[in-house]
């Protein structure tokens, strides 16, 4: 995951909505989904040499005593299919981090709640549906635009199939969040699932070992594996050592050194995704839109080997079977050294037995801290890990010269310029007898400020969260204030609506179920917490209603927005409108009179197009059909030849082109 503040205020109304998004900002930074995760240590598991799958079997069938309705047979089950009722070791290193915070915490949800059987259902449908969308397209990509064989087909086909997977991730994160509540704000706060950046070009492997897993540092992928290895190596230890344990000792420290193993090497796996090599600093939109960026695109790594030829590794939720077996390789060698340990086997990384560990899953929580944890007799293990080690990918640099690319991501608050031309249909004027529809066309430029989430979880989510402050001008209407053919004829000046400008304001919030009920429902979260902070989570990712949610196609995006976001202008406030009014009867004079009103204006539908990533500004345009009313203001009505007339609501429907740009 990525490093996220958290607020310290707990003010109410607007101030504690925001403060919940950047308390709730999903995880969408998860180095791979689920299911890949799990495959990853199948993967090891499967290749396993025999004496070692022997050894590993018998430690499972150890574990299992007890719990064999939560704890599969098979430590790895090829035959899990769509639904199962029971978990895997495997499926470890895929609850770890994303779906729990310690080894305990892990294994007694595993033991004793039902719900993580729901996790691993969603992520086997996930599973099921990435499974049918191609990934290799990608390698082909750069190659096809030099060389000009690439044709609008084949990009329309890309888009095809990025669509494909923003919609079946976006089905899985709304079910996993249904069945686990804090999988979207779990470990917001620190960088537990990436590597640290290389301070410097010439840093040496072991030098870079030394500042991962010194004491202290910034918590990253290597410290968290480090540390959750080691326990387990000193529970095994206790095993190959302590013959005077019971039978139900025994069973304990088997079954939390597999936990600590299962919960380490989630952290291990995800050093092999390309956007945690790679989207390791920088300020909350880089590190995602970078750790997205090469995710999708892929990055070409050495590892601390120094092999004659580098690999390309993937990101989540784009896993080939080239990273899978790479991965699985390393995952191997640490889960042998377990083995080892706990078979009591010669070899030169054992190099203690650690009597006083503890029998219980460690409970150090890799959400909560922001720093690796000290670790007593933590250089006796170095043997160890620099097996492991030495197997990984080099991180890229810093913010040295020669550091990768960069690039944003829409999440995180944000000050910016808005810009849109929109086009709209009045039903009539401001009087009954106006009843010919007219045409009117308007600017708006903006300053706006707020908070961006797309993309955060998936690009279903609802997007933004701002109010801006602009300046608005309407051209009068094409109908006429009266039927009169001769009086059409002075043009614009016979316009039922007049040309008109000032001051506009607008306001975007997503919302739970009503527009608004996050602002008013905002007390809730001084009692209640919780309950708040998931109610925000849900409407940040689209809302309770499912035809709220964003819809990815091969052209962009499209969603639902009513109620999200409302903009109002205030004409003759601050200028002087005048309007118009027309004589009923041949007799009557023509008269002008000041106008004020305000238009209330309601987004309907949107439609995004896919945004190319960016290095150093972010910038989209957005169409959106709204509808609008026109509402009058002021106390007395209008006095036309005598008589009393009340001034009628104008309502419209439009189109609107919006361009943002934005600076985070």
């Amino acid at each position: 995951m990525k490093t996220f503040p958290k607020p310290g205020f707990k003010n109410s109304g607007l101030i504690n909505v925001i403060a919940i998004f950047l308390l709730g900002l999903p995880g969408a930074v998860h180095a791979w989904v689920y299911s890949e995760h799990r495959d990853i240590a199948m993967q090891a598991v499967q290749n396993l040499d025999a004496e070692y799958r022997s050894d590993l079997d018998q430690l499972w069938k150890l574990s299992r005593d007890g719990f064999e309705q939560q704890l599969c047979e098979n430590v790895a089950d090829l035959a899990q299919g769509l639904k199962t009722d029971c978990l895997d070791w495997a499926a470890f290193s895929a609850i770890a981090g994303d779906h729990s915070c310690s080894s305990k915490e892990m294994l007694d949800s595993v033991l004793t709640e039902g719900w993580l059987l729901g996790i691993a259902n969603v992520s086997a449908q996930l599973k099921s549906d990435l499974a049918v969308i191609p990934v290799e397209e990608f390698e082909n990509k750069y190659a096809q635009v030099l060389d000009g064989s690439e044709t609008i087909l084949d990009q329309i086909h890309k888009q095809e199939n990025r669509a494909k997977r923003l919609n079946a991730l976006r089905k899985a994160d709304i079910q996993l969040l249904s069945v686990d509540p804090q999988y979207a704000t779990r470990a917001n706060s620190n960088t537990a699932h990436f590597l640290i950046a290389r301070p410097a070009a010439n840093i040496s492997g072991l030098e870079y070992a030394g500042l991962a897993l010194r004491p202290g540092s910034e918590m990253n992928a290597m410290g968290v594996y480090a540390f959750y290895h080691i326990k387990a190596l000193k529970k095994a230890s206790r095993l190959a050592n302590e013959s005077q344990l019971t039978i139900q000792q025994r069973q304990m420290i088997a079954r939390s050194m597999l936990a600590d193993e299962g919960f380490a090497l989630h952290f291990l796996e995800d050093v092999f995704a390309a956007g945690h090599v790679a989207g390791t600093w920088g300020e909350v939109s880089q590190r995602m839109g970078t750790h997205n960026y090469y995710n999708q695109h892929g990055l070409e790594v050495y590892t601390w080997k120094r092999e004659q030829f580098p690999v390309v590794l993937m990101g989540d939720a784009h896993m080939r079977q080239q990273d899978m077996e790479l991965a699985a390789r390393t995952i191997i060698t640490s889960l042998k050294q377990v083995l080892d340990f706990a078979a009591g086997r010669e070899k030169d990384y054992i190099r203690s037995y650690a009597s006083l560990a503890s029998a219980e899953p460690d409970d150090f929580n890799v959400c909560a801290q922001n720093q690796i944890p000290e670790l007593i007799d933590g250089h006796k293990y170095i043997p160890s890990l620099r097996e492991v080690i030495i197997q990984t990918p080099i991180p890229g640099l810093g913010t040295e010269l020669g550091s990768l690319p960069r690039f944003r991501s829409e999440v995180g608050p944000f000050i910016g310029l808005s810009g849109s031309l929109d086009t709209r249909i009045a039903d009539g004027g401001f009087f009954d007898f106006q009843d010919e529809n007219g045409t009117i066309a308007g600017l708006d430029l903006s300053f706006r400020a707020g908070f961006g989430m797309e993309g955060v979880m998936d690009e279903s989510g609802d997007g933004l969260v701002f109010v801006s402050l602009g300046f608005r001008s309407d051209s009068a209407s094409s109908n006429n204030f009266t039927g009169s053919s001769q009086v059409a004829q002075v043009g614009s000046l016979s316009a039922a609506i007049p040309a008109r400008s000032s001051i506009t304001m607008r306001i975007r919030m997503p919302y739970y179920l009503i527009p608004a009920d996050l602002f008013w429902l905002s007390p809730l979260y001084l009692f209640n917490e919780k309950a708040y902070t998931d109610m925000a989570v849900t409407a940040g990712n689209g809302g309770l209603i499912p035809w709220q949610h964003g819809i990815a196609t091969s052209i962009g995006r499209f969603q639902f927005v009513l109620g999200r976001e409302f903009g109002a202008t205030f004409y003759g406030r601050y200028n002087f409108d005048q309007l118009i009014i027309p004589a009923d009867s041949a007799a009557g004079s023509i008269r002008l009179s000041t106008l004020e009103s305000i238009l209330f204006d309601f987004p309907i539908v949107e439609y995004r197009p896919y945004r190319s990533f960016s290095s150093n500004q972010s910038s989209s345009v957005v169409f959106q059909l709204f509808s609008s009313v026109d509402v009058p203001q002021g106390n007395a009505p209008v006095i036309i030849d005598g008589v009393s007339q009340s001034m009628d609501r104008i309502w419209s429907v439009g189109i609107r082109l919006v361009f943002d740009w934005r600076h985070y």
